[in-house]
């Protein structure tokens, strides 16, 4: 084992035994596991994390990659506590890369406090449940699957659907009641295109000092990818639980997430479990996941809607299937509904967000909100079973109540779910645009609503849509 003298009464390690893709393994003592360290070499320094420490033996993943490093010319010197991030109001407004460095121009985030990346997932004794809503001012979601102020909500999609449009639409419109509301953004595995969109699209809520991006290019380090989501919740935490703000994380693309868990499974040749991931795959998850809720007796909040892509469309693909069982619900994106030209194209019949009823309805959106959302939800599956039939017998041999729910559907998805990316509309005017669908239906069929509420909120006359628009 060969040491010499380093900066600071550190200790600099020189007796590196391998290089294998991210990974350095250097033989050293009195090293802990999840130490942060500095790699010193010929040409500057680089940054890493230990992995493993088997007797003198430590591996680190390093952060930049081992690219152009030699054993001969390399020491790491062990900073004895784990990467610490800054934490503190001064992030509003940057947009940084995955691992909190500048991309801005400006200078390096300081704040007075710094805590550890990895964190702790709130101690269940401790939480509050999930209460009020998160508005996103998209129709669809807030109508149906409304998310919660201290939920965890994903979104599901496929590849080449608008997932990314549609997770930069809520950081750039969420609100919830009151003025301390802000919103982390950490992308992960982005082309460079794609960080541009989402730098374009979220510029005005930056501007104002309630955004914070963190922004992982593809091309970046695959161990970045592993800090991008834990930096962020880092700083929503401290934003929340130290200054009493309501926070929404939003991280798009977790599968990206678990693809660099698997490369780096992989270089430390652990062995796989389902589909080569490792078999800690859902423990990870629940890592960051389980890391946002609400404490009881203190103010704030860490909402969390990650965004996922489900490789073929298979929800049941370990992303999706683990992420399902941690979280309280799914937003499904469908390439159908995306092919008849709506968006965002939510499945709504597949999509479920189980706390609704901790956030909608009297005192807290308005009283008809979850009547409505079910009697919604009840038209579209009537409408989808008349629309298979109508593909049996054809829509012209259909009852006339059964062309009035494909009517009723024509309504919803085009007068409800339907709208622009950049469209902000008002939780009101979602539910007005609910009841003027529902009005395509008899007044006899509106089973889940009170007479009362029908007198006051439904539209006189249905809705007739234009020709050939009910067929399946």
């Amino acid at each position: 084992m060969r040491g010499r003298g380093g900066t600071g009464g550190r200790i600099a390690y020189g007796d590196v035994r391998e290089l294998r893709g991210p990974l350095l393994v250097v033989a050293a003592d009195g090293v802990g596991w999840d130490e942060f360290a500095t790699v010193d070499l010929p040409g500057g320094t680089r940054h890493g994390l230990v992995l493993e420490v088997d007797r003198d033996l430590v591996t680190l993943q390093v952060l930049e990659g081992t690219a152009g490093m030699a054993p001969g010319e390399t020491w790491v010197r062990f900073d004895g506590a784990p990467l610490n991030v800054p934490v503190g109001p001064e992030w509003f407004g940057r947009v940084c890369n995955g691992r909190g460095e500048p991309l801005d121009g400006g200078p390096p985030v300081t704040c007075a406090r710094s805590l550890p990346v990895n964190g702790w997932p709130l101690n269940p004794v401790h939480r509050d449940p999930p209460r009020d809503p998160v508005l996103t001012g998209v129709s669809v979601i807030d109508a149906l699957t409304t998310l919660v102020r201290g939920q965890k909500l994903p979104i599901f999609s496929v590849p080449g659907l608008p997932h990314l449009a549609l997770a930069t639409q809520i950081a750039a419109q969420a609100t919830t009641r009151g003025a301390g509301f802000r919103v982390v953004f950490a992308g992960m595995g982005l082309t460079h295109a794609d960080i541009g969109y989402v730098r374009d699209r979220l510029e005005q809520r930056s501007a104002a000092g309630e955004l914070v991006l963190l922004l992982n290019s593809a091309d970046d380090p695959v161990i970045e990818r592993l800090l991008t989501p834990r930096i962020a919740l880092t700083i929503a935490e401290q934003l929340a639980f130290g200054d009493g703000l309501d926070v929404l994380v939003v991280m798009s693309d977790m599968t990206s997430y678990a693809e660099a868990l698997r490369e780096v499974a992989a270089a430390r040749r652990e062995i796989p479990a389902r589909r080569g991931y490792p078999g800690y795959l859902y423990s990870d998850l629940a890592t960051l996941y389980e890391r946002c809720g609400r404490i009881r007796g203190r103010e704030g909040s860490v909402t969390v809607v990650p965004v996922l892509t489900m490789p073929a469309g298979d929800i049941t693909h370990p992303v999706p299937d683990l992420t399902g069982y941690i979280t309280e619900g799914q937003i499904v994106l469908s390439p159908e509904v995306h092919a008849r030209g709506i968006y965002p194209p939510v499945e709504v019949l597949s999509s479920l967000s189980r706390l609704m009823r901790n956030g909608a309805g009297a005192g807290r959106t308005r009283e008809d909100h979850l009547p409505v959302a079910s009697q919604v939800l009840a038209a579209m599956a009537r409408a989808r079973q008349a629309a298979e039939l109508g593909e049996l017998i054809g829509v012209a041999a259909l009852s006339e109540t059964d062309r009035a729910y494909l009517a009723c559907r024509w309504q919803v998805e085009g007068h409800l779910f339907d709208q622009g990316d950049a469209e902000l509309r008002s939780l009101a005017d979602s539910l007005d645009r609910a009841w003027g669908a529902l009005a395509a239906l008899p007044r006899h069929e509106l089973t889940m609503l009170p007479v009362a509420m029908l007198d006051r909120h439904l539209p006189p006359g249905p809705g007739v849509p234009p020709s050939g628009a009910t067929d399946g």
